[in-house]
């Protein structure tokens, strides 16, 4: 998989360096840079640094959302132990994007105080603590405070996994995004499969149950410790990780086309007498330096950052309900616990293939709205089949609503298209994430008191399918080819 990942040119990545005139010289003065002493791009401590990088994103990405499937498939017995009603059980299934919306937006503000490595770390600590308390508050202000700090902890992590994958992997937007995506949807189905037959292998308490998820939390902590000290770019290795895998748009590895030199320099030699670098290098990493330093964008200026925005809202209205309700569906339907929780997973295990998939083509393609239009179109017969024979089905509505909960590595791919800078990234991801949790909030509630106040799941279905119609527009809006620097700058 990695030798895919260092081979692999993306379409991204090459609207990138057609529309942005800094992008040859950054990608110049970071293989300059890789030509210092200590950086070069094959020596031990920079490729060591690169494969824990790369751990340390996928145990992240494996943690992001079993502290929500877990209770998802307990949900029943939490109602029963803390005497919450359907609607508080609905308060519990917002809680999630209710946190992703507070604290995301907080994550790139922390990130360059304190760098992203350092953060993430904090947030997979307080993932940690969050799960290690939630089952023994002994009520339900103290499970939802508990279940806060856990999610706190995966909301700068949400946020910050698309400006770590296209800040040290430029080249493999689509790769890394699809493997940590892959990597999520692992973490997801497991929880969602593993969570009832672990619960009453040890002993059938569900305090038990949520608890153990607390293990794999702390896993992910480790990676991110030789990082949190260097508050700059983390100690990623970003350049020579571009370096090893990069092409240039003539197809030649780790050639820099010749578009990229400035008029004045030849295809000479990059470094003058006595090992100095070319006057060229030096403009370049400039250049560099100049394109870090740009003003922030006006992001609320794009259109398509505010269609991303509600696109990536309204897909993570139908994930959280899917997450928090789909298993009590089937056991409303009469399919037992067990087999309620592995249908879960079948749904959320969906993702692990398709989310390395669907990021690879939607990267080559340079509209994304053929795809937003096919995952729709799978939720919305998903919904159908779940109402009109919810058991008989079973299998089937698992398999279709799974294909259409991947709009969520769609929608992080696009994140890393619709922006052609770092700054662009970080502040698009976190735009379109805060504002589109805080879109996702009502939904999850919204389903748990229509099914209280309605006694079935005629109505909550209804309200499912019909925001799936809205979503299908706003992602065929954010998937045209455009930037949100190009639609700041014209507004």
């Amino acid at each position: 998989m990695m030798g895919v990942m260092a081979g692999e040119e993306t379409r991204a990545v090459r609207a990138t360096t057609e529309r942005d005139p800094a992008a040859p010289a950054l990608r110049g003065a970071g293989k300059a840079a890789a030509r210092e002493p200590g950086a070069a791009a094959g020596t031990p401590a920079r490729a060591w640094a690169t494969r824990l990088l790369v751990v340390g994103i996928v145990l992240s990405a494996v943690n992001l959302r079993p502290a929500i499937t877990s209770l998802g498939a307990l949900l029943e017995e939490v109602r029963d132990g803390l005497g919450m009603s359907g609607s508080v059980a609905g308060l519990v299934a917002s809680v999630p994007p209710l946190c992703f919306a507070v604290f995301g937006v907080t994550a790139p503000r922390l990130a360059r105080r304190f760098g992203p490595g350092a953060v993430v770390c904090a947030g997979m600590a307080a993932l940690t603590a969050g799960l290690l308390i939630r089952p023994f508050t002994g009520g339900t202000a103290g499970f939802l405070a508990a279940s806060a700090l856990a999610l706190m902890g995966i909301a700068v992590s949400n946020v910050l996994m698309p400006v770590i994958v296209k800040r040290w992997f430029p080249d493999r937007v689509g790769s890394m995004t699809g493997l940590y995506s892959m990597a999520l949807a692992l973490g997801t189905s497991v929880a969602a499969a593993a969570t009832v037959p672990l619960t009453g292998a040890l002993g059938g308490g569900w305090q038990s149950g949520l608890t153990l998820w607390a293990a794999l939390a702390a896993a992910a902590v480790l990676p991110w410790l030789p990082f949190v000290r260097d508050r700059d770019r983390g100690g990623a290795p970003a350049e020579p990780a571009s370096a090893q895998g990069e092409r240039s748009p003539r197809g030649h590895p780790g050639e820099e086309p010749s578009s990229a030199r400035p008029p004045h320099e030849g295809p000479g030699p990059e470094t003058g007498p006595h090992g100095r670098r070319a006057p060229g290098k030096q403009a370049r990493g400039e250049a560099a330096r100049r394109a870090e330093a740009a003003p922030a964008v006006r992001i609320t200026r794009s259109r398509t950052a505010w269609a991303l925005a509600v696109f990536f809202g309204l897909q993570a209205t139908a994930a959280y309900i899917t997450m928090g309700w789909m298993a009590q569906i089937f056991r409303d339907a009469g399919v037992p616990a067990g087999t309620a929780g592995l249908l879960l997973a079948v749904t959320m295990v969906m993702g692990v293939p398709l989310a390395f998939v669907i990021p690879r083509l939607a990267a080559r393609l340079p509209r994304q709205g053929p795809i937003v239009l096919a995952l729709g179109a799978s939720g919305l017969v998903g919904y159908a089949g779940l109402y009109l024979a919810p058991a008989a089905g079973a299998w089937a509505w698992a398999l279709l609503l799974g294909l259409s909960n991947c709009a969520f590595p769609l929608a992080l791919t696009m994140v890393g298209m619709r922006a052609r800078t770092g700054a662009g990234v970080a502040g698009l991801s976190a735009f379109a994430q805060s504002t589109g949790y805080l879109i996702s909030i009502p939904g999850p509630l919204l389903v748990g008191v229509l099914y209280q106040h309605s006694g079935g799941w005629g109505l909550p279905l209804a309200l499912m399918a019909g925001l799936m119609v809205p979503q299908m527009i706003a992602g065929v809006l954010a998937g045209r080819d455009r930037t949100v620097e190009e639609e700041a700058a014209a507004g």
